[in-house]
């Protein structure tokens, strides 16, 4: 569908719905008559479970995070349907878990050519983008735009390619500012983001994110990394925006998918927030850039400072809602969308990211253990959600769009997998729990993982040489998942052999095929 059509399809609904209204008896009309709410999902960027305050967090400022979590309702046990960036989108978007889904990992599609070559990418914009999705793809933003909602997304999208069907404009969005290409996002400084279909030009020079540290470079002294902090930063630009979206679309109903690259590497931020870090933590030894991304002198510093810069913008567009009057009919919900890395100067181990799961490399991004997939999930809506209130309730990202059926009203796309969480932030007793919540990821040696009640089977070494595990944890009793119980419960293994037996589709994309599971496999030590 174009961006045109859908705006006029929009737009007939809005009509058509203010007719019916116009038609019914003036006893009908009440000032209670409920309002479609607004809908806002912040989806950070490897933020880490226990990257937040309110999670536990001592060392990362974020009171406006904490503060809409005082608000509104924490979650407990919320998962990213993956523990990467893109397969995480795409099941957010469309409500597939991974045996359902076309894209299961990152595919940064190389057979296009130098895809990894950052100034190959300027000069020709058919390097950009990721593999798109098949044509005719449905998201929820697709249904929300065709029943009267107006669409923004603001950040990184990073399943599609510009040139293709698949893009924002095109996947429901009536507007998009921000990075198209994951790769791009490495840097905080980039040479373009796109407005809609075309480049926006930033001010700043063409410095690859991967380049490496000057060899003749002084490591202690701050001037060496200058080349590494320009003057446009990506955020800002996108910040401004997303307010001017909320203030263009205040008087009707609008969804805003505020998909923030904040914390992913490269260590980015302003100069401000580095400094407030640096008093506060002290000296530290430098990142030079060993494990990839950009240089930064002051890492750890520079990683609490995109957070708090991040919360410091959640701040500020919570008073934009509440200056225009919107505030109360907005449900806001805060999440991320996988584990803390372990890459590019990040030390998640020293500010326990992962809360009381872990985070080390291994456990953390890129891995279905409990610290690479459960993330943290605020919702807020005044009114509606029990403010500081706290949930148990096992949920996981592809569970939004069936959310919206009653939230909204909005169908969600055919084949979605999820279940509705809305009974447990409006205070239903009533609502429906998973039988299972299911992963797979064809990378990182290939993984599966199938959580059933307070279980957890997993999975590994599916694509690689090495022995296939056999790991069935208890995740409520043992977070951390170290003691190993499959041998103590062969009948829990058994399901979950048989779940993933069922709910295994061969993948249409032939890099996301884990023959193992095709195959099928047996239990055994």
């Amino acid at each position: 569908m174009s961006h045109t059509s859908a705006k006029c399809i929009r737009l007939l609904v809005i009509c058509v719905t203010g007719l019916l209204f116009s038609c019914q008896p003036q006893e009908d009309s009440r000032e209670d008559t409920p309002q479609r709410p607004n809908i806002i999902y912040i989806l950070a960027d490897d933020l880490g479970y226990g990257d937040v305050g309110v999670y536990g967090q001592e060392k990362i400022e974020t009171p406006n995070i904490d503060a809409l979590a005082g608000e509104g309702m924490l979650f407990t046990q919320h998962y990213s349907s993956a523990p990467v960036c893109a397969p995480a989108r795409y099941m957010f978007l469309t409500g597939r878990h991974a045996g359902h889904s076309y894209i299961r990992g990152n595919h940064e599609w190389g057979e296009r050519g130098e895809v990894w070559n950052y100034r190959a990418m300027i000069a020709d914009s058919t390097l950009e983008g990721q593999h798109p999705v098949p044509d005719g793809t449905v998201t929820f933003a697709q249904r929300l735009q065709e029943n009267g909602y107006a669409t923004g997304m603001i950040g990184k999208w990073g399943l599609g390619a510009p040139h293709t069907h698949s893009v924002p404009n095109q996947m429901g969005f009536d507007y998009f500012f921000g990075y198209n290409c994951q790769r791009i996002a490495h840097t905080y400084y980039p040479v373009h983001l796109y407005e809609n279909d075309h480049r926006f030009y930033l001010e700043n020079d063409t410095v690859p994110p991967h380049m490496p540290f000057p060899e003749e470079a002084d490591p202690y002294d701050p001037e060496s990394y200058a080349s590494f902090h320009q003057g446009d930063y990506s955020e800002d630009r996108m910040f401004e925006r997303l307010t001017a979206f909320v203030d263009d679309h205040k008087s009707e109903p609008f969804f805003l998918y505020w998909a923030t690259a904040i914390p992913h590497v490269s260590l980015q931020a302003p100069q401000r927030w580095i400094d407030y870090y640096t008093d506060k933590f002290g000296d530290e030894e430098p990142y030079t850039g060993d494990r990839g991304y950009a240089p930064q002198r002051f890492p750890r510093a520079a990683y609490a400072a995109m957070i708090s810069y991040l919360d410091e913008n959640i701040g500020k567009l919570v008073q934009q809602l509440k200056d225009e009057e919107i505030y109360e009919n907005t449900l806001i919900i805060f999440t991320s969308d996988n584990g803390p890395t372990y890459a590019g100067g990040v030390d998640a181990g020293w500010f326990n990211s992962a809360g009381p799961l872990q985070e080390q490399e291994g456990r953390g991004k890129g891995h279905v253990y409990e610290g690479g997939i459960r993330v943290p999930m605020i919702a807020s809506w005044p009114g509606h959600i029990a403010a500081g209130t706290t949930s148990d309730h096992v949920s996981v990202h592809y569970d939004f769009a069936k959310t919206l059926e009653d939230i909204a009203g909005v169908p969600a796309p055919e084949g979605s997998d999820g279940i509705s969480y809305a009974p447990t932030l409006l205070g239903d007793a009533v609502q429906r729990q998973h039988e299972f919540i299911y992963w797979e990821f064809p990378s990182y040696g290939g993984q599966v993982a199938v959580r059933m009640g307070d279980w957890k089977l997993i999975r590994r070494n599916l694509l690689n040489d090495e022995p296939v595990t056999l790991e069935l944890y208890n995740v409520a009793e043992d977070p951390e998942e170290k003691i190993n119980r499959a041998m103590d419960r062969p009948d829990l293994m058994k399901r979950g052999m048989d779940i993933i037996r069922r709910e295994h589709e061969t993948a249409e994309v032939e890099r996301f095929r884990m023959p193992l599971l095709d195959e099928g496999f047996t239990v055994s030590k």
